[in-house]
């Protein structure tokens, strides 16, 4: 089931979220960390960048929860420029490894859209690792390729940079 979070039930998420994010990192997510990346620090990252924005109300938290465990996460952020109300960003698609290739990513993004679409954004905007299978993911999602910038992010694993995707959607 698909739900959003809020300040008041991100308490009750933390622990799940915390987990996803450490897992998926263990797994070679470049999704803005590299190794070694301790539980610690995804706790933190959910507690110091994600929490304040729940707070102010500047992004929007997806969950997937099955049988009382969170096993997948998005996370919509409207641009808060006055030229850009049409526009929003995706960001942290997390599917835990254990929970990959059945669907969730794809759930979440519909929910993620539905919402876009719900606050009047009728363009979203990503960028992902050009190697990562998400990129695959997003393009049967109907995001086309804006271009490519190389040597843009570290490898979560080794010492080498490599390219990164940006991707856009139109959504009227």
């Amino acid at each position: 089931m698909i739900t959003r979070i809020d300040d008041c039930s991100f308490d009750t998420a933390l622990g799940d979220l915390t987990d996803i994010l450490h897992a998926c990192v263990q797994d070679g997510a470049s999704i803005g960390f590299i190794l070694p990346f301790s539980p610690d620090q995804a706790r933190a990252y959910w507690q110091d960048r994600v929490r304040p924005n729940l707070q102010t109300g500047t992004l929007d938290l997806f969950i997937f929860r099955e049988n009382e465990r969170i096993l997948g996460t998005v996370q919509l952020i409207p641009a808060a420029m006055p030229n850009q109300p049409h526009r929003a960003d995706v960001a942290k698609l997390l599917v835990h490894p254990s929970a990959r290739r059945r669907g969730l990513g794809r759930v979440l993004m519909a929910a993620l859209q539905d919402r876009a679409i719900q606050l009047g954004r009728t363009l979203l905007v990503l960028d992902t690792r050009s190697t990562d299978p998400s990129r695959i993911l997003y393009q049967s999602l109907g995001f086309q390729i804006a271009g490519e910038i190389p040597d843009y992010c570290r490898n979560p694993l080794e010492d080498r940079l490599e390219p990164t995707t940006y991707m856009y959607k139109n959504l009227s």
